[in-house]
């Protein structure tokens, strides 16, 4: 929960989203741990008064011996799970790509909630980082969309039994349009991080689950045409990916535009 006085633990804290999402954390008077696993980055990005920590996160000690660190600062009450790898792009990338994207943008999101989970005092919420690469699936990038797919799996199964436990830790997925993140040259018609935290901000304060994104380019009402003809490829029997098959691309691009 966003409340002055809390902890708060923002992963991939160094660039983009994780860090206008701790800078506005700060802002709010929570008490901000930036983690990530570029030490120079983090340096640069760390504000004064922020606690910044250089961990991967797909090392599961070092989040566990972290979680410990953050819990004797004060009450816990966010955690968000932003730290990604773009590593890989088709099948045919070398497998220690395959690995390495894993076990940061999933196992990463798994030892998150597991080392944090045990010490988050309620009112509290984890937020992980999702894509909507993870929902529709576009050519281009597999071990990335498996990933995000994943992370959108595992944590809606977290939110629903999170609910059962009493809903005093609640689980969110944040789903970010295209946005200027890492170091890259901002593009007319991307978001820039600071907007997605404002709507994940918006979202947290409503309680909804699904905190999704539109850009400059992408509205809500395409976001929801294109979720919604990915879904029917299964249930009107549809080729894969039709969206992008030659025999149905027309069809899906007046669809969903």
């Amino acid at each position: 929960m966003v409340q002055p006085g809390g902890v708060a633990v923002v992963t991939g804290a160094a660039l983009g989203i994780g860090r206008a999402l701790a800078r506005d954390l700060a802002a709010r008077g929570m008490r901000v741990v930036m983690v990530d696993s570029d030490a120079a980055a983090l340096a640069e990005a760390a504000d004064d008064g922020a606690v910044a920590r250089v961990v991967d996160v797909a090392d599961r000690d070092a989040m566990q011996a972290l979680s410990s660190e953050a819990a004797a600062m004060g009450p816990v009450r966010l955690v968000v799970n932003n730290a990604v790898t773009r590593v890989g792009r088709g099948f045919d990338a070398p497998l220690a790509d395959w690995r390495r994207a894993v076990d940061v943008n999933l196992f990463g999101v798994i030892h998150g909630v597991r080392a944090f989970l045990p010490v988050m005092a309620g009112p509290g919420m984890i937020v992980n980082v999702g894509s909507k690469q993870g929902i529709t699936n576009p050519p281009g990038h597999r071990v990335y969309n498996l990933t995000k797919a994943a992370v959108k799996s595992f944590t809606e199964g977290l939110e629903h039994d999170l609910r059962g436990q009493g809903g005093a830790i609640s689980a969110h997925l944040l789903i970010p349009g295209w946005t200027t993140t890492g170091r890259a040259a901002h593009k007319p018609g991307a978001w820039q991080p600071e907007q997605v935290v404002e709507r994940l901000i918006q979202g947290l304060t409503r309680g909804d689950f699904y905190i999704l994104c539109p850009d400059g380019e992408v509205t809500e009402a395409m976001d929801r045409a294109r979720i919604l003809w990915a879904a029917g490829d299964i249930t009107e029997n549809r080729p894969a990916l039709s969206r992008w098959h030659d025999d149905w691309k027309d069809v899906a691009a007046k669809a969903c535009s």
